[in-house]
């Protein structure tokens, strides 16, 4: 399944139904009054997270979503028939934004939450409501109300507890296969990784969380090299950073410069997102020799100037990743504590979490932006053919982003 991050929809409520004149007629009651009945309220368009969705491809094709008209009212005092409400399903993680104003209208972050987007016209009123005592035959009656229309934009963030950072072919996806049952494709080639994988990881019984990896970054991703920064956004709802460096990459480039110039990019899509803590990682260690393997982590070490959370480890031998895994469940259990019994900092944290959200919005719509400026300008100067797609640079890779133990 084709994995889709991010789609523009319009959704319109049904209208309201429309209220009606009558007047009774029965034998022997010449002059029964009046008894039209008001009409229905018009359907109203939800939209609910459903845990068994996890793209929103659905959304990428067909763009449009109405719900149904309400029912005219009738006489005898019958009201109309409301119209049926339509409910649409996005995966949990699921930001629903007004185009027009930029207003968040609702954050979906459990299964079964669910978020009015439209509502449904009120049903207009019958002439019942206009009869008095000096106007006993009323002719009057109204129209019910139109529904709402609105231009929604959907963003879908993996939920997740740790992300992984780092360069391509450093050993993201192994990683995430050596503590966890997910089964990301993994080859000795740059970008093999194009969409998000999720993998649940268990420290203990009863212990777990989840972890998310991403497309690799490269110096100059901010300004659209390599995959670009689009993939960013997912690790705004993560409460640590794993940052994975290989000690001996494959084409003979500087780790520690690599490991900056990751840093550089996470800061310049967002210095708030730069602000979560980072544990490094030392990866493919058993790639060197024993007798200069810590001295040349060191090396590594003293070129970041790097004091904070550190380990080595060799996902391809699963070596030295269970340490990773209790030190990130500890901290996951302690943020989570104390936000459950500190109200200070519990409000800090939301606070911090939706400035990242919104800087994280704010980048990616100008990169989404730059992006397409580029492929124009390539496509005036004959660089790219009129058939080539340049809509967003969406993957068309068969790829469905998946929980997995």
């Amino acid at each position: 399944m084709r994995f889709v991050d991010e789609a523009v929809i319009t959704v319109e409520a049904g209208d309201g139904g429309n209220g009606v004149a009558s007047f009774r007629r029965e034998k022997f009651v010449p002059f029964g009054g009046p008894d039209g009945g008001d009409g229905g309220r018009g359907g109203s368009v939800f939209i609910e997270a459903d845990d068994n969705t996890s793209t929103l491809v659905d959304f990428r094709y067909t763009r449009r979503f109405r719900a149904e008209r309400a029912k005219n009212g009738r006489g005898a005092n019958c009201a109309g028939r409301g119209g049926e409400d339509t409910v649409l399903k996005v995966p949990v993680g699921t930001t629903i934004v007004d185009t027009d104003s930029g207003d968040i209208i609702g954050d979906l972050v459990e299964s079964g939450q669910r978020v009015l987007v439209a509502a449904g016209g009120d049903g207009g009123l019958g002439n019942t409501h206009f009869k008095s005592s000096t106007n006993r035959s009323p002719r009057k009656c109204t129209h019910g109300f139109k529904g709402e229309f609105r231009e929604i934009r959907l963003e879908l963030k993996v939920l997740a507890d740790v992300g992984l950072l780092g360069m391509p072919n450093a050993g993201k996806s192994t990683f995430i296969r050596a503590v966890s049952a997910a089964k990301p494709k993994v080859a000795d080639y740059p970008f093999t990784t194009m969409v998000p994988n999720l993998g649940v990881v268990d420290a203990d019984s009863h212990r777990s969380f989840v972890m998310a990896d991403i497309p690799g970054l490269i110096e100059g991703a901010s300004e659209g090299a390599g995959l670009g920064i689009r993939f960013l956004k997912h690790l705004a709802r993560t409460r640590i950073l794993l940052h994975i460096v290989d000690v001996q990459p494959i084409d003979g480039s500087d780790p520690a410069y690599n490991a900056k110039a990751i840093l550089g990019e996470l800061e310049k899509f967002s210095p708030t997102l730069s602000k979560l803590p980072i544990v490094l990682v030392l990866n493919k260690v058993d790639q060197l020799a024993d007798d200069t393997r810590d001295e040349w982590c060191q090396h590594i070490l003293d070129e970041m100037q790097w004091d904070g959370p550190v380990f080595k480890t060799s996902g391809l031998m699963s070596e030295g990743t269970k340490p990773v895994v209790y030190y990130l469940m500890d901290q996951i259990e302690q943020q989570r504590e104390r936000e459950l019994e500190d109200p200070d900092y519990a409000a800090e944290v939301k606070a911090f979490r939706e400035q990242l959200e919104a800087e994280t919005r704010e980048q990616t719509i100008a990169a989404k932006e730059a992006y397409r400026e580029m492929r124009r300008q390539q496509r005036l100067a004959g660089i790219l053919g009129d058939d080539e797609d340049d809509e967003d640079g969406d993957d068309d890779s068969d790829v469905e982003v998946y929980y997995v133990r």
